[in-house]
């Protein structure tokens, strides 16, 4: 298996969706730096799923893989 691993900035909310409907995600930012979203969120608001950005990485793991 491969994994890829994307580091959260911004640009990427231009082609980022919810891994479930393909809806619009919207940013949080709890923390960044000049480069990258250290800490954070985003939210689809159609799904009502928040998937953590967590140490640069965003986890946009469907709730029903989670467990």
């Amino acid at each position: 298996m491969i994994y890829f691993l994307i580091l959260m900035k911004k640009d990427l909310m231009n082609i980022l969706v919810c891994p479930v409907c393909k809806g619009k995600l919207t940013l949080t930012i709890e923390k960044e730096n000049e480069k990258e979203i250290v800490s954070g969120s985003l939210f689809c608001g159609k799904c009502k799923v928040r998937y953590p950005i967590v140490d640069t990485i965003p986890n946009l793991l469907p709730p029903e893989k989670k467990s």
